[in-house]
């Protein structure tokens, strides 16, 4: 056989070189118009790929989801993670190559990419970083009040050299830090952990930040948004402040925004950052018309409480942004209940509780689940685990994949009805196209129509599984 091989590949050339004149042309087999990207809890399918052609109507045997195209609520920022410190060391310690390939299956844009659209990152220490810092360190006793000691260098060693690698990749990625504590010398109780903000340092800790978002900008890294705190209440990580929703309006009216608009500073504030069991943390601050002058929108974790509390706060503030900032997995968790919950809650139930954002927590640890700082987490899983230059996708991974590079910023969420095992949501991208995450909670395969103005596609999917359609 293998010596007939040249033969018939002979055989086959003189063949196609032998067509009459008035032979048709081969037809090239046409592109399905709807695109279908498929992830299963079993992880049989992970972002697997398919095409179905459009409908000529309903299949009365199933049920319908159907889009309102003409509705547009509220705009899309983004999808991704927060770049701990401990990220972007894990990052930086790969060899050039390795790390090359991997940013750019994340940030990237071509079909092996996800398409990370949106960063948060710690502003000083995180307790995913190896050690606690801020950028005015001094030794016990001693204040700086002018801010004379101020520092990024331990910025400097990974984190902002990862962020230009990534800005490389993607230069409109967007942004947003978060402090998890103020220098030691500007706290009540002296400790990295917990403490609140001393009043006499209210105005220095608002140009704290002012210096942050400057040095970024002198490295060319623009911060499109900041929190004033991260988790204001929960005082017991390391690092970590409590910070009250009457000290918070008080530090944004009278200094931080003041401050920014004295920088011409146009950094976004948004207030909160924490859990969802607590909407009324972020209407007292905006209660307070002072502090609503300065504040762009509010931000939510998911560890207690439910996305209703965005909706919560969207009906009493309607003209601010919502932000969803948050959500780990960790290491006991398992592909399948991970991926369906927070399909469900973080991507699907924010996105329809009017977020703009939705973000997993860290972006990458190693194989023990470090780096963290003593007293910090130590079940944190990242979306990637990085073992020297070999990185492992996670389920965090695959829950940002199935939404980050079909829904780029500038998209707009459109309406869709809830119907069934079938939580859903759709989007219209800014060159036309329509997309649809669906998500089958049953164990068993489901049909369904959609519907998005006069054109139909009939749809199925597989026990659950999450599919994200887009025409």
């Amino acid at each position: 056989m293998y010596k007939l091989l040249p033969i018939l590949l002979l055989i086959s050339a003189l063949s196609c070189n032998s067509k009459s004149e008035d032979e048709e042309p081969i037809t090239p087999t046409p592109t399905l118009p709807v695109q279908v990207w498929t992830t299963s809890a079993d992880q049989v399918n992970l972002l697997y790929k398919r095409s179905l052609a459009f409908a000529t109507g309903r299949d009365d045997r199933f049920t319908t989801i159907t889009i309102d195209t003409a509705l547009a609520l509220q705009p899309i920022e983004g999808f991704g993670y927060t770049l701990t410190g401990g990220s972007a060391m894990l990052l930086h310690q790969m060899g050039a190559t390795e790390r090359a390939k991997l940013l750019k299956e994340l940030f990237g844009s071509d079909s092996t990419s996800i398409g990370v659209s949106y960063l948060r990152m710690s502003i000083g220490a995180s307790d995913l970083d190896a050690t606690v810092f801020s950028y005015n360190d001094l030794p016990t006793g001693q204040t700086d009040p002018d801010l004379s000691e101020f520092s990024i260098a331990k910025d400097e060693e990974h984190l902002i050299p990862i962020i230009k690698e990534i800005l490389a990749i993607n230069p409109d990625i967007k942004f947003m830090g978060s402090p998890w504590s103020p220098p030691t010398w500007m706290k009540t109780n002296g400790s990295s952990k917990g403490g609140q903000l001393k009043p006499e340092y209210y105005g220095v800790y608002a140009q704290y930040f002012v210096k942050y978002i400057q040095a970024y900008k002198a490295h060319g890294i623009e911060i499109d948004a900041i929190t004033p705190q991260n988790e204001p209440h929960h005082p017991g990580n390391n690092p970590s402040m409590q910070m009250l929703s009457g000290q918070q309006a008080d530090f944004i009216k009278n200094h931080l925004g003041p401050a920014f608009q004295a920088a011409g500073i146009a950094t976004k504030i948004i207030i909160w950052d924490h859990n969802c069991d607590e909407p009324n943390y972020p209407i007292e601050v905006l209660n307070d018309p002072a502090a609503k002058a300065f504040v762009h929108g509010s931000a939510f974790h998911m560890y207690a409480g439910d996305a209703g509390a965005l909706s919560t706060v969207y009906a009493a503030h309607p003209d601010k942004a919502l932000y969803f900032t948050e959500q780990w997995t960790g290491k006991n968790g398992t592909f399948d209940g991970d991926f369906q919950w927070h399909i469900k809650n973080i991507i699907i139930g924010t996105m329809r509780n009017w977020s703009r954002v939705a973000l997993e927590w860290n972006l990458a640890n190693d194989p023990n689940y470090g780096p963290h700082t003593p007293g910090g987490c130590t079940e944190c899983k990242g979306a990637v685990t990085i073992d020297g230059n070999t990185a492992t996708k996670n389920v965090a991974y695959y829950i940002i994949g199935q939404v980050a590079k079909f829904v780029p910023p500038g998209s707009t969420r459109l309406t869709s009805n809830l119907t069934g095992p079938l939580p859903n949501v759709a989007f219209k991208r800014p060159d036309g196209k329509y997309v649809l995450l669906v998500l089958n909670e049953g164990a068993d395969i489901q049909s369904f129509n959609i519907q998005a103005g006069n054109r139909w596609i009939t749809a199925s999917l597989g026990g659950k599984s999450a599919g994200t359609f887009v025409w």
